[in-house]
């Protein structure tokens, strides 16, 4: 290996409550492609640390990949007034992706250290743009925290928010007509307690990888490069937990991901998942809108309710992760299903069934979350019994991919954020919505189609 690589809530009282349950919506619908629902498991099953995915191409990875086990998502503003600067920025992002994907670091480290690594890399003394030059890099050329690791499969995923074409009235890079329609300002849903540095963004980073340092390490030579163009809005690390190839659990106990479309199915995918050429956005044919959500979890309260109150606020079994009165995870989703005195078998307010597609005139959207674990703080809660304490901070990090918001996501929440019974346990604290564009081609450079058409 070269050497750059590197009390108790009432369930009848709440089920009766209906449409009272009225606070911040969950969609904490599936966390990962549900590799068991294709009878398939992941190739890099067989070790994950030198899984190798694919940086060019003609989609993004880190969208249908596999999911990995951990992933580390940011967003940047933009500071620069200059549209080369952020042409330069992609390019230079595009190259390190490249490279780091391949388990190699964001760029070649210089002779010296070359030299003086058992694991010399002979081609370490040029870069992309030519000779390595120590003046005109600030700081190493990596932070070389992940020599040794291997690639762990990691993928990085670059998107767009709305203020990379107008911000503050202002088109600040001549790309306001090449917005997007898709590229909607999320509206604030019932429930919303968004705080400002957790939300929004003009660029994106989704780094993806088997492998927690290395999926942090991406996101942090990046955001290096970046200096003087950009600076960081907000980062936000996760991992899914489970067996390989099987749908993961989330920190509520409940398999996450079950009802996702099959990415194995590309007619699913062109339909649901990939954007198409639009005439205001012939360059986002191949990818897709991206909804970032934070969702924090009461787990303190979600904890102390029953096991049968869980399933009817899911509309799954626990245990197996089966549709309730079903046996097996992947048995359909009966929604008309009634119990001998007529009520329906999921409940009418259960998660599973307000996002379900045949209750969103068969909207579907691909869900590819995370967990998120972030230490203790002191919250006082809004549903009963309002205590003060200290708490986890501790939750979702909610990702959606869809070829438009405005028929995926937005609707399904709207919905969700009034009438699902999780919302008692859940609030959305972050929030941002991203243009993703189709995959570069080598040479090229992520979004190229944007600033080049």
């Amino acid at each position: 290996m070269a050497n750059d690589q590197p009390p108790r809530p009432s369930r009848r009282g709440f089920l009766k409550a209906g449409s009272a349950a009225v606070a911040a919506g969950a969609s904490l619908g599936a966390t990962g492609v549900a590799q068991a629902a294709l009878g398939k498991t992941p190739a890099q099953a067989a070790d994950p640390t030198i899984a190798v995915e694919p940086f060019y191409g003609l989609h993004q990875g880190g969208i249908v990949t596999p999911q990995q086990s951990h992933t580390y998502v940011a967003a940047l503003d933009l500071t620069t007034e200059k549209r080369d600067d952020v042409i330069a920025l992609l390019r230079a992002w595009t190259d390190a992706a490249a490279r780091m994907t391949q388990g190699k670091t964001a760029a070649p480290l210089p002779p010296a250290d070359a030299a003086n690594t058992a694991t010399a890399d002979p081609a370490s003394a040029a870069n992309a743009n030519g000779a390595y030059d120590a003046a005109s890099n600030k700081g190493a050329p990596d932070s070389a925290d992940v020599l040794g690791l291997g690639p762990c499969g990691l993928t990085i995923t670059f998107g767009f928010g709305p203020g990379l074409f107008t911000k503050d009235g202002k088109d600040r890079y001549g790309l306001a007509s090449r917005r997007p329609a898709a590229l909607v300002d999320l509206p604030r849903f019932n429930g919303d307690q968004l705080i400002a540095e957790k939300t929004g963004g003009d660029l994106y980073i989704q780094a993806c990888a088997n492998d927690q340092q290395v999926a942090f390490h991406a996101v942090r030579q990046l955001s290096r490069l970046a200096n003087g163009v950009a600076t960081m809005r907000w980062g936000q690390s996760g991992f899914l937990s489970g067996p390989r190839g099987q749908t993961p659990r989330n920190l509520m106990g409940f398999k996450d991901g079950t009802n996702n479309p099959s990415t194995a199915k590309p007619q699913l995918m062109n339909e649901f998942i990939w954007a198409g050429a639009t005439p205001d956005a012939p360059w986002m044919e191949g990818g897709t809108y991206t909804v970032f959500r934070r969702i924090r979890i009461t787990l303190e309260h979600w904890d102390n309710t029953e096991v049968d109150f869980q399933e009817q606020v899911f509309g799954r079994h626990k245990y197996s992760g089966a549709p309730i009165g079903k046996k097996n995870e992947f048995d359909p989703v009966d929604l008309k299903e009634e119990d001998k005195d007529g009520n329906p078998v999921i409940p009418e307010n259960s998660h599973v069934r307000l996002s379900n597609q045949a209750s969103n005139n068969g909207a579907q959207i691909l869900r590819r979350s995370y967990s998120y674990n972030e230490g203790t703080n002191f919250y006082i809660e809004r549903w009963p019994p309002w205590r003060q304490e200290t708490e986890y901070d501790a939750g979702l990090i909610f990702l959606a991919h869809q070829s438009d918001p405005r028929k995926g996501f937005i609707p399904i929440n709207e919905k969700l954020a009034k009438f699902d019974m999780m919302n008692q346990f859940t609030t959305h604290v972050g929030s941002a919505v991203f243009a993703v564009p189709p995959g570069a081609k080598p040479g090229s450079y992520i979004g190229a189609g944007l600033f080049e058409t």
